[in-house]
């Protein structure tokens, strides 16, 4: 199945913009990136990673990284669900605490955590073809 990397993440749009179709934005914040992964759901994409993996929580870190299928098809009720609530819950921990100013330091480690995680699922998906 052919995919697409939706992320805000430069060291994940660096590594694998030869290789995947990527949207990326390094504009967008986090929610922004879930919004985005909506919208495409809506026209009949399908997730293929959890909008909410990893343990860092969404108003911890400014960095998301989405895979979604190539392929349009019909709305896939699961897939809207999921992104749906991943938004609700981000929204629901930004409001309870925003995310912080970070120093450049620390969002690097942030960049690099994201990648590491879409690291281990694209090696997944691809013993899955």
């Amino acid at each position: 199945m052919k995919k697409i990397i939706v992320t805000n993440n430069k060291y994940v749009y660096e590594k694998y913009k030869d290789n995947f179709k990527i949207m990326f934005d390094e504009s967008f914040a986090y929610l922004d990136v879930l919004e985005y992964v909506r919208d495409r759901v809506h026209e009949g994409h399908k997730l293929l990673t959890h909008p909410l993996s990893g343990s860092v929580k969404p108003n911890e870190t400014v960095y998301k990284t989405i895979i979604i299928s190539d392929k349009k098809g019909t709305l896939d009720f699961d897939s809207l669900k999921l992104i749906e609530e991943s938004i609700a819950t981000a929204k629901k921990f930004a409001a309870n605490k925003p995310t912080p100013d970070w120093p450049e330091s620390i969002l690097d480690d942030f960049r690099v955590i994201d990648l590491s995680l879409i690291e281990n699922v694209i090696d997944k998906l691809k013993h899955l073809e």
